[in-house]
């Protein structure tokens, strides 16, 4: 099994911005947790983040024959992207969002997703583990 792990726009930032939101972590050091969580699950992962919403789409789109799943956190483009809810409809592509974060407990605006819809489904506020869940999630569909 493979999966996709996209991160979105800012998540470079991570363990520098608002780690009472975020965490202490880096975006370098959520990846290797990760690789090690699903070493342990015989789950190989590809990471991609990008700040540009056309690369994401992009990224999405060459996926369909490469991937047995996508873990993806668009980050702001949640609230805004109907490219990126275009793209994981069309990719053929079983796909879950996550946030590190629980985006229903915040900012209004951060209450509605544009991207939930188009995937299987959404695990929001659980940190890292949020990633986790989700690839457990898609090694069991």
């Amino acid at each position: 099994m493979k999966i996709l792990i996209i991160n979105g726009p800012n998540m470079q930032l991570l363990g520098k911005r608002e780690p009472e939101i975020y965490g202490n972590s880096t975006l370098a050091e959520l990846e290797t947790e990760l690789k090690f969580y699903a070493s342990k699950i015989k789950v190989d992962l590809v990471f991609f983040q990008s700040n540009h919403e056309g690369d994401i789409v992009d990224k999405i789109g060459a996926c369909n024959d490469t991937y047995t799943g996508i873990v993806i956190n668009p980050a702001a483009y949640t609230h805004t992207s109907l490219a990126i809810h275009d793209a994981i409809k069309g990719c053929g592509v079983k796909t879950i969002e996550v946030h590190l974060s629980n985006i229903h407990s915040r900012e209004s605006i951060r209450h509605t997703s544009l991207t939930a819809p188009a995937c299987i489904g959404q695990i929001t506020g659980f940190g890292i583990n949020s990633y986790k869940l989700a690839i457990d999630a898609l090694t069991r569909i």
